[in-house]
């Protein structure tokens, strides 16, 4: 009995020691396994490391890369352009003026043919417009709004909103801006005219005879374009038109809105006719009856420097007289020999010539009361709207000039003797908006979204559209919907645009320098 126990302890006993050698190898196994993991060169370690790669998630570099630029971009704003880090920056709405801008002109600046823009250059504008539009979300006004309480009474709280003038105006320069995007993108599908390479410039003669010469010359085949392609060409280009006139009425309005800075008053003489010249004066101002077209026509106009300096002569003086008119007592401390009722004839007339001006010559510079407004403006909002209504202008005047170019050589095939006569891009009559009637931002807004689906027509989806027409013959409610009625209405002042502030019609285009046109950067 007692050898059997002794046997049963001796047979657990080497249970438990061989329990115990299995732990052992197997701690020495794991181990050894560590160890070779941690090795370099250790074939195990490749098969962890290899394993773990496919494992991790995509690299991050893009988003990094993305993050450090919107990091400088911003750094610089907030520095005002200042580097130093002195504090003599320029403002930060100066500062978001110049960065929208700036990256316009590195965007679309080498934009010289009707093509689709290049997918990176795409998406860089979208990406980095996104980033310096974001501010305007942070620019609220106070607004009151009902609530209930948790008792059923009903009470008023003052709550915030985006400014008004924001909120209507930010989507609808995204509007604009996708509906040019799309506009050059619709040109990948033609075929039936390109562009002259440097080298067959250089050794054919074919170079721009015109002050665009850096711009290529479109080539157009021998007999000219076809019918379809055409109209289809002048479809794109009243549909440009539009944006065109959209834009330039958000811009104007936001211009007209801007205070005037103290050095432009301190840098006008003291009367108009100082400032206007006796010639010019005597004209606006002698007789009952003023013909504005007849005054041009004796102007002038043959350069873009003598038309810039007539327009800035024309805004210094309706600045001189609104001011004397505004004069609590009807006098001014520089003197006064008009009545007030006949300086306000003068004004409207003024007025009017600007407008004709504005709209008969889209591609001049900014004058000197819109670079003065500019620069002493401090409204950050008021700086984003100018800017990139501004920076739509131009490109929807570059791209409307880039078809007009087409247009010409497919005239020129059709007829060699036009060569003979020499352009004149500035008041090229189908640039120009007829003067009858400002355009209206809220209207024009709103005739290119009940338009937006013909205005992104490629030439394929035009050609098929146009045949199904019968003999190809199009109808022209098309182009016509979208140029129509300025034909029929008497000259008159810019209409209000959604704003942040109400005018009094001696307050409303203070300036006058309303209508910003392109700078010539096209």
């Amino acid at each position: 009995m007692v050898r059997a126990l002794e046997e049963q302890q001796a047979q657990h006993k080497s249970r438990l020691f061989h329990l115990k050698g299995m732990d052992e190898n197997a701690e020495r196994q794991a181990h050894s396994m560590v160890m070779e993991s941690t090795d370099p060169l250790s074939p195990m370690a490749d098969r962890l490391e290899s394993r773990s790669q496919a494992s991790a998630p995509l690299s991050n570099e893009p988003m990094q890369i993305e993050m450090e630029m919107m990091k400088e971009r911003f750094s610089k704003l907030l520095l005002g352009e200042d580097m130093s880090g002195g504090g003599k920056g320029v403002s930060s709405a100066l500062a978001l003026s110049n960065a929208i801008t700036n990256l316009s002109a590195s965007i679309f600046g080498e934009q010289k043919r009707l093509e689709p823009m290049a997918p990176d250059r795409k998406a860089k504008w979208r990406r980095e417009i996104d980033w310096l539009l974001s501010v305007t979300d942070q620019i609220v006004e106070m607004v009151p709004s009902k609530q209930k309480s948790k008792d059923g009474t009903n009470m008023e709280i003052m709550t915030t909103r985006q400014r008004t003038d924001l909120h209507m105006n930010i989507p609808a320069l995204r509007k604009l801006d996708a509906m040019l995007i799309d506009t050059l993108d619709n040109f990948k599908d033609q075929n039936e005219f390109s562009y002259v390479s440097k080298d067959d410039e250089s050794e054919k003669g074919n170079k721009r005879k015109d002050d665009k010469w850096w711009i290529p010359t479109p080539k157009v085949p021998p007999n000219g374009l076809s019918e379809v392609t055409r109209k289809w060409l002048q479809f794109q280009k009243d549909s440009v038109h539009q944006v065109l006139k959209a834009a330039m009425a958000i811009n104007a309005q936001v211009v007209s809105e801007m205070g005037i800075p103290e050095n432009y008053i301190d840098s006008l003489p003291k009367n108009g006719r100082a400032s206007l010249g006796d010639s010019i004066y005597r004209s606006i101002t002698s007789g009952d009856y003023f013909d504005p077209d007849h005054f041009l026509s004796t102007m002038d106009l043959s350069s873009e420097h003598k038309i810039l300096d007539l327009k800035n002569r024309i805004e210094a003086s309706v600045v001189i007289w609104k001011r004397k008119m505004n004069a609590k007592d009807g006098k001014s401390a520089w003197g006064s020999a008009v009545s007030l009722d006949k300086r306000e004839m003068f004004e409207e007339r003024a007025e009017t010539i600007l407008l004709i001006i504005k709209q008969r010559f889209p591609g001049i510079p900014q004058s000197a009361l819109d670079i003065s407004k500019i620069q002493y403006n401090r409204d950050v909002g008021h700086a984003v709207l100018e800017s990139y209504s501004r920076i739509l202008e131009s490109l929807a005047y570059t791209v409307m000039s880039r078809i007009e170019d087409i247009l010409h050589a497919d005239s020129l095939a059709q007829n060699p003797s036009l060569g003979e006569q020499k352009r004149h891009p500035l008041r090229d009559s189908s640039l120009v908006m007829a003067a009858d009637k400002f355009p209206n931002a809220t209207e024009e807004v709103e005739k290119l979204k009940s338009s937006d689906a013909r205005t992104s027509m490629t030439l394929s989806d035009f050609m098929g559209w146009a045949l199904d027409q019968g003999d190809g013959e199009m109808k022209k409610d098309s182009a016509d919907d979208l140029v129509k009625d300025n034909d029929t209405k008497p000259l008159s002042k810019p209409k209000a645009v959604v704003t942040n502030k109400k005018l009094t019609y001696i307050e409303k285009l203070e300036t006058l320098g309303g209508l910003r046109s392109p700078t010539a950067r096209h």
